[in-house]
């Protein structure tokens, strides 16, 4: 499984105006800088969590739909991840915009929407076909499916505080310590653990 983001976002969950009351900068000499350090913690964020603060579109490729031959979902069991459901782990997922695969004589292909199903309430979401049918088959070769899909809460203002927090303290640690080692005169610089704690809530946890 491998994710490709088609469409990046077209902002940051944190203004560079925000990042630099933060760090308590007035100028403007230090702007490119932080700008860039504000895509490094968010990219930071998005990977620790498993998630995508603003809104992009993603494409996930798979070499063929998960257990084909299976329909439904588990018998006795209130909620599961059925061996036949595709999964996808960029959360949250705000809609899934395609499924195409190629055929058996190597076409491209579009799946209906009314032959799947979508439970994007789910962390991570859960693809299924509608019941009574089976995925189709594929050409037997890498790369044969692809999901087109959107994540993201939103826009800046949609994104959790406590991800901006994280965001925020994670931009001034990189702009106070701007090299790979820093060599300490006296004292010791001791991580705060409550720091990486703020993301706790929102990583995805598989089930």
């Amino acid at each position: 499984m491998a994710m490709q983001i088609v469409t990046p976002p077209s902002e940051e969950p944190v203004s560079l105006a925000e990042a630099k009351l933060h760090l308590r900068v007035d100028g403007d000499d230090d702007d490119a800088l932080i700008s860039t350090l504000i895509i490094a913690a968010r990219q930071a964020a998005e990977t620790l969590t498993g998630r995508q603060m603003i809104t992009a579109r993603w494409k996930l490729v798979l070499d063929a739909f998960p257990g084909a031959a299976m329909m439904g979902a588990h018998h006795a069991a209130s909620f599961s991840f059925p061996s036949h459901a595709i999964v996808v782990s960029k959360c949250p997922v705000q809609s899934v915009v395609g499924i195409q695969y190629l055929d058996m004589n190597g076409s491209i292909q579009t799946l209906s929407p009314a032959d799947y199903v979508v439970d994007a309430a789910c962390e991570p979401a859960r693809i299924t076909p509608v019941f009574g049918k089976t995925w189709p088959p594929t050409l037997p070769q890498i790369g044969s499916v692809t999901v087109m899909f959107d994540a993201g809460y939103g826009a800046a203002a949609a994104v959790p505080a406590g991800i901006k927090s994280w965001i925020k303290l994670r931009i001034g640690s990189l702009y106070a310590h701007r090299e790979e080692m820093s060599v300490l005169m006296r004292g010791r610089i001791d991580p705060l653990p409550f720091v990486d704690g703020l993301l706790d809530p929102y990583r995805v946890a598989w089930v």
